[in-house]
């Protein structure tokens, strides 16, 4: 298992995936979204695998002003808007390879074992 976390330090939901792997002595690295962010081929693996670039926007994400502009650009516009604002991202991202979840999901993640 490769396991990347892609989240903030600030984030309950990635706190917990990472306590989650931690008690089940998993490796993993943690990649902080404020510090670095998913490169372009990232960004596109983790979509392909969730379904798609919508499911990967958090509805409750502060700057509500560039959630909206993504909402509302056409698709080929779309993934370049989120590559360059990834504050609206859902945490955490957990990527395994070609999987990859959204936020916490721990019944996903037995799968993986």
């Amino acid at each position: 298992m490769n396991i990347q976390i892609f989240g903030t330090k600030k984030s309950f939901d990635t706190k917990k995936a990472q306590r989650y792997f931690k008690e089940r002595r998993i490796k993993f690295q943690f990649v902080d979204l404020r510090e670095k962010g998913l490169s372009k081929g990232e960004l596109q693996s983790v979509a392909n695998a969730v379904g798609g670039l919508d499911r990967l926007l958090d509805p409750k994400a502060k700057d509500e002003d560039t959630l909206a502009l993504i909402q509302h650009l056409v698709p080929a516009q779309r993934f370049e808007k989120l590559l360059e604002n990834q504050q609206v991202l859902a945490e955490p991202i957990v990527r395994n390879g070609h999987q990859a979840t959204i936020g916490y999901q721990p019944d996903v993640w037995k799968s993986w074992e």
